[in-house]
């Protein structure tokens, strides 16, 4: 209970939404409300404005417009006039054509990484997916999903190619979405795996071997989202 309802104990405020924080910063807000949206705590039938918002995540309302309409820009959360925001529903059509989007992009940047690996770079990678490891056998589901698709997003921006790391933005939160609408269970998820074995291709210069892993990992991602019968399950 908090202190406002400890002081007030016969009038308790409606909370929309099912748990509240304290005050956190707001470069916390983003990964905080973007996992509570892959866990499904938070689901396009969820009822939820920017004031709810601001009470459950501790944050000012300024950050919480803030970030709602950059998950906006990134197909996640609709915005409409005079509506509450509400989360996006992909149909399979609309997951498709991310898929073969990201197919395209993603053989380009990963061709243009290994031309120019960085000691950094790939350090900050493996950090990356050394986290996402831990998620995965935590079971933290929206964690795993949302650092799997952060794999792919530091990837791209190993090729110095901005405007095609910029388009890959816009297509790996969509599909991260589509991944946690899905009926695939975190522990049998082995993306992490598939990562490290692609940085490992990178990291040697080996454009050959990081394209054959790159095409192999968005194919069981496909075969996830969109194959009649699902046996793997990946996040990516």
């Amino acid at each position: 209970m908090n202190s406002f309802a400890a002081a007030s104990p016969t009038r308790q405020p409606p909370t929309p939404l099912p748990f509240s924080r304290p005050r956190a910063p707001a470069a916390d807000l983003y990964p905080r409300l973007f996992d509570a949206i892959l866990e499904r705590r938070i689901h396009s039938a969820s009822r939820f404005t920017e004031d709810s918002l601001k009470d459950m995540f501790g944050a000012s309302r300024a950050d919480v417009r803030r970030v709602l309409t950059q998950l906006s820009h990134e197909h996640i959360i609709v915005l409409r006039a005079n509506h509450r925001p509400r989360v996006a529903e992909p149909d399979p059509e609309q997951t498709r054509q991310a898929l073969q989007a990201r197919r395209l992009t993603e053989s380009t940047l990963v061709y243009l990484a290994c031309q120019r690996p960085q000691a950094d770079a790939l350090k900050r990678v493996r950090t990356l997916i050394e986290r996402e490891r831990l998620a995965v056998e935590q079971d933290r589901r929206g964690a795993a999903i949302r650092l799997s698709g952060e794999f792919h997003l530091q990837l791209a921006q190993m090729a110095g190619n901005a405007p095609l790391a910029h388009f890959l933005g816009s297509l790996v939160p969509l599909t991260s979405l589509a991944i946690a609408r899905s009926k695939c269970q975190t522990h049998s998820c082995c993306a992490w795996q598939e990562h490290l074995a692609l940085i490992e291709a990178v990291e040697r210069g080996d454009a050959s071997t990081a394209g054959m892993l790159m095409n192999r990992h968005l194919d069981h991602l496909e075969q996830t989202l969109l194959g009649p019968t699902v046996k793997r399950c990946v996040v990516g």
